[in-house]
């Protein structure tokens, strides 16, 4: 007897971006809000993220800011806060986030005179470690191999990239991969349990190493599916 079909979860009706205002977390709110999702910028400085998201809205676009709280209130939520701060905010919104997917693209970097290089984390990855300390809620990793760059960039009218997508549930991923194809270009793709989450973290410093060697914005591309 084949197992049932897990039940899919809702299109969320508002995304929260913890992080909202820095380049990768801004980058993605613009081209969410550009698939017509209303999208809520976190900072602990709630003026900081109203100021934010006052151009986007002013272009049109459904982008409001708020403090952190604010926008963990949203229907899913995005991390894109420096690995620094990481563990210590996601603690103190776990009961904001309970119930809740949580998107994590924290990528635990370093960089010294020799280039960017994957930091070792106690929990295995930065997305185990937001689900350690977010036991309530249900952590997907992906859009870790984004250029802030071209997401910012006003002119790029698609964005052609795979995003790779890791997480225990599967109505989660699938929401998670139908999100990232709201973006044009992108192409969500499921790549395993979380556990798989601290290589997908990892690439990203091969990545940048790409990127500076070639003054190129490259992302990933799965071949063959």
């Amino acid at each position: 007897m084949t197992s049932p079909a897990p039940d899919p979860r809702p299109e969320p009706r508002s995304v929260g971006v913890l992080g909202g205002t820095g380049p990768q977390g801004l980058g993605l709110a613009r081209r969410l809000a550009a698939s017509g999702l209303p999208v809520v910028l976190g900072s602990r400085d709630p003026a900081r993220a109203a100021a934010a998201a006052e151009p986007l809205a002013a272009a049109g676009l459904p982008v409001t800011g708020a403090n952190n709280a604010g926008a963990a209130a949203a229907d899913v939520v995005i991390v894109a806060v420096p690995y620094e701060g990481h563990r210590d905010l996601l603690a103190s919104l776990a009961p904001e986030l309970a119930g809740k997917v949580v998107i994590d693209c924290v990528n635990p970097l370093g960089f010294d005179k020799q280039g960017a290089y994957a930091l070792d984390v106690e929990a295995g990855s930065a997305a185990l470690e937001a689900q350690e300390v977010l036991p309530g809620s249900v952590v997907v990793g992906a859009f870790h191999h984004m250029s802030a760059v071209l997401l910012s960039d006003e002119t790029v009218t698609s964005i052609d990239t795979d995003v790779m997508v890791v997480g225990e549930d599967r109505s989660a991923t699938d929401l998670v991969q139908a999100l990232a194809g709201r973006i044009p270009g992108m192409r969500g793709v499921y790549s395993g349990r979380l556990r798989n989450a601290r290589q997908v973290e990892a690439l990203t410093a091969n990545l940048i190493s790409v990127n500076r060697r070639y003054k190129a914005h490259a992302g990933v591309r799965v071949t063959d599916i």
